[in-house]
C-alpha cells in the first residue's frame, strides 16, 4: 500500500544564497529576519540617521511633513516664475546645514557658486533681525560692498571680514560655512550617474556624516543621449533622483519648472508641473509655491485696497502630495526677495483661496 506524500520540507534559505548578479548589478532579496536583525544592529551601535527628520527650517511646515525630511524622501518645490523656488530650496539648505544633523550638497544648473554666496550673505543680514530688516543688505548691494571693500584699500590687500556691513553675514556663514557645499552644474559632467557618484564619494569621505542634496532644477539635468522629448527625459531624471535618494539614504529636494498651462491657471497645482506624470508618482512630497495675491477669494480683497496690497508680500506654500502625512495644507510665508530669504516663521492660511476646477468669479 503505498501513501502520497507532498513535497518535501526543506529548512530555510541560507543567509545571502539566493542572489542574482548580473551586467547591470545584483538582486538580493532578504528576508524579514535579516532586515530586522540590520535594524536591531542599527539601533545597537547608534546608527539611525535615517530615522531623524532633517528640520528644513521652516516651523509650520516641519509640523506638516512630520518634523522634516527623512533618507530616502524626494520633496519637490513648483512654482511660476518669481515666487521664490530658489530662494526657498537654498534658505532650507542654509538652515539644514547651520543645524548641525548634515551636509548639505547644492546642486544648481543656473547661478554659479560666487552668486549663491551673494545671496546667502544677504540672507543672513535679514535673518537674523525678521520680522525687522533695518540695516540688512540687498542682494543688489552686497557686490556694491565687496568691490567697495577692495577699493578701500586702493587696490591693495584687502579682507572682507573688515567691512563692517557684510562682517556679521560672513561670521554667520562661517559657523555652518563647512557643512554647506555649492556647485554649478554642467551640461556634461552633472548628469544623474554623477549626482550619485558624488553622493557615493561623500560616503567614503565623512563616513557616517549624513547628506542631504539639493537640485536646482530638475529639467535642467542633463540625460546623454539627449531623448526624444522633454516628457521621457523627466520621467528618466525623476526616477534617477528618487533611486539615488532611496538607494544612497538620503534625503533629497529638487525644484521644478511648471508648464505652460499651470503659468496661465489662476492657481498654479501639482498637475501643472513640467514634463511627465511621474512627477506625481515618485515624488514623497510635493510643495507648489504661488503668490497669495493672485489665489486669495477676490471676496477677501475687493472691498479693502490696503488688504490687497498686504497679500503681494505672502506666498502661499501649498502641501499638494505628503506621502506621510497630511495634504491638501495651504500655509504662507512672508517674503523679502530683496534680501533672498523668506521670514520661516509663517502661518497656517485662514482666508479662503480660489480653487483652479472650481473658481467662477
Amino acid at each position: 500500500m503505498t501513501t502520497e506524500t507532498g513535497p518535501a520540507e526543506t529548512g530555510p534559505l541560507p543567509k545571502s544564497a539566493w542572489r542574482l548578479d548580473g551586467p547591470n548589478g545584483s538582486l538580493a532579496p532578504r528576508s524579514a529576519i535579516e532586515v530586522l536583525v540590520d535594524l536591531n544592529d542599527k539601533v545597537a551601535t547608534g546608527r539611525v540617521g535615517e530615522y531623524q527628520p532633517l528640520p528644513l527650517g521652516f516651523t509650520p511646515l516641519d509640523k506638516t511633513i512630520g518634523t522634516g525630511l527623512r533618507a530616502g524622501e524626494l520633496l519637490l518645490i513648483g512654482g511660476a516664475q518669481g515666487t521664490g523656488k530658489t530662494t526657498m530650496a537654498l534658505q532650507m539648505a542654509r538652515n539644514v546645514a547651520s543645524g548641525g544633523q548634515a551636509n548639505v550638497l547644492y546642486l544648481c544648473y543656473e547661478h554659479d557658486e560666487l552668486y549663491l554666496l551673494n545671496r546667502l550673505i544677504a540672507a543672513e543680514s535679514a535673518l537674523a533681525h525678521l520680522p525687522h530688516t533695518t540695516g540688512a543688505i540687498k542682494i543688489q548691494d552686497v557686490r556694491k560692498e565687496i568691490l567697495g571693500t577692495w577699493m578701500s584699500e586702493g587696490g591693495g590687500v584687502a579682507q572682507l571680514a573688515a567691512n563692517p556691513r557684510l562682517r556679521p553675514s560672513l561670521d554667520r556663514i562661517a559657523r555652518y560655512g563647512q557643512n554647506l557645499f555649492l556647485l554649478r552644474g554642467t551640461q556634461t559632467a552633472s548628469t544623474i550617474d554623477g549626482i550619485r557618484e558624488l553622493v557615493k564619494q561623500h560616503r567614503t569621505l565623512s563616513g557616517d556624516r549624513r547628506l542631504m542634496v539639493v537640485v536646482d532644477y530638475m529639467q535642467k539635468v542633463p540625460v546623454i543621449p539627449e531623448p526624444v522629448n522633454e516628457s521621457e527625459k523627466v520621467t528618466f531624471v525623476i526616477n534617477g533622483l528618487k533611486d539615488i535618494a532611496l538607494s544612497e539614504d538620503v534625503p533629497m529636494i529638487a525644484i521644478v519648472a511648471a508648464d505652460k498651462e499651470g503659468l496661465k491657471a489662476s492657481r498654479l497645482r501639482n498637475y501643472h508641473l513640467r514634463g511627465s506624470s511621474a512627477i506625481n508618482y515618485e515624488a514623497d512630497i510635493i510643495l507648489i509655491l504661488n503668490e497669495k495675491y493672485q489665489i486669495v477669494a477676490k471676496v477677501n480683497i475687493e472691498f479693502n485696497p490696503y488688504q490687497a496690497q498686504r497679500f503681494r508680500d505672502w506666498v502661499v506654500l501649498s502641501v499638494e502630495k505628503n506621502r506621510g502625512g497630511m495634504d491638501a495644507v495651504d500655509l504662507e510665508f512672508e517674503k523679502h526677495f530683496e534680501f533672498s530669504c523668506f521670514d520661516p516663521n509663517g502661518r497656517t492660511v485662514q482666508e479662503k483661496l480660489i480653487e483652479e476646477r472650481l473658481y467662477n468669479d
